[in-house]
């Protein structure tokens, strides 16, 4: 995390011809981002910068601020509280800046890996280095491909809207799994409940040999056993429009390298602006 210095005049209050230029036109862009540079310009009273929550519920203007450079904010979104209002506005005007001089290059990146659950209510960013696909069952809203490592099968990540109760499509989860010792896969895995825009979710970290359905449930129950894999799973108790799961399964050197991507991943849910 950037350490900052809460005052204002820790940051330059005169910029260049060009860089004056490159703002303004960044402020008519965008109302969020020209409050943003207000406050790092010092034309704003800090005190006026809205609180930001451990458990990332931010209240507007914040999360508007968030929304415009989501997903560059990723690394922000779970702040402590001893960072204080005016130091995590000043990180993420920071990090904003910061990524304008590659906002062309980063723009069709940011795009393809953007997606949305609850009917474009929230809105995701899939970590860097995936990519999107058609997904392979109709049931499935959004899949990404990740890269293999160890010359293994690559990663599937899967994104769909589904019923019945947490319990049940967890308990679901850990029967695909069987572990080599012949113990209980769900002694095995671990679960962790946050909250996250206004959203309840559950994640799950399993791993075993995997019953893989490469046909999908409807393709006769033809099952491959597939050893040494791992799952990470989100479920997304969304205000309105029900539940999402997202589905990130493979060889488990490959879930492993991007744990950290799957969590930045989850933990920056918005709301879509």
């Amino acid at each position: 995390m950037v350490a900052c210095d809460e005052s204002p005049r820790s940051f330059p209050t005169h910029f260049g011809v060009r860089e004056r230029k490159v703002r303004e036109k960044k402020r008519q862009d965008s109302p969020s981002l020209a409050g943003a540079l207000d406050f790092l310009e010092g034309r704003i009273d800090p005190t006026h910068v809205p609180p930001i929550h451990e458990e990332i519920e931010m209240t507007s203007p914040a999360r508007d601020f968030a929304c415009v450079c989501h997903p560059l904010l990723r690394g922000f979104q779970v702040v402590p509280a001893s960072i204080g209002r005016v130091g995590m506005a000043m990180a993420m005007v920071v990090t904003c800046l910061a990524g304008w001089g590659h906002a062309d290059e980063a723009g069709p990146d940011a795009a393809q890996l953007a997606f949305t659950i609850g009917d474009g209510g929230f809105s995701l960013s899939a970590p860097t280095g995936w990519t999107r696909v058609e997904p392979k069952s109709r049931i499935v809203e959004t899949e990404f491909a990740v890269p293999a490592e160890g010359g293994l099968e690559p990663g599937r990540m899967t994104v769909m809207g589904a019923g019945g109760s947490i319990e049940a499509n967890i308990e679901r989860w850990f029967g695909q799994f069987s572990q080599p010792d012949g113990s209980a896969t769900k002694d095995q895995a671990a679960l962790k409940k946050l909250s996250i825009a206004g959203c309840k979710v559950t994640v799950v970290d399993v791993s075993g040999t995997f019953r893989d359905m490469p046909g999908g449930p409807f393709a006769g129950g033809k099952t491959v056993e597939r050893p040494d894999y791992r799952m990470l799973a989100a479920i997304v108790e969304t205000p309105a429009q029900g539940n999402y799961f997202l589905k990130f399964y493979g060889p488990a050197v490959t879930v492993t390298k991007y744990v950290d991507g799957f969590q930045a991943m989850v933990e920056g849910l918005v709301p879509a602006s």
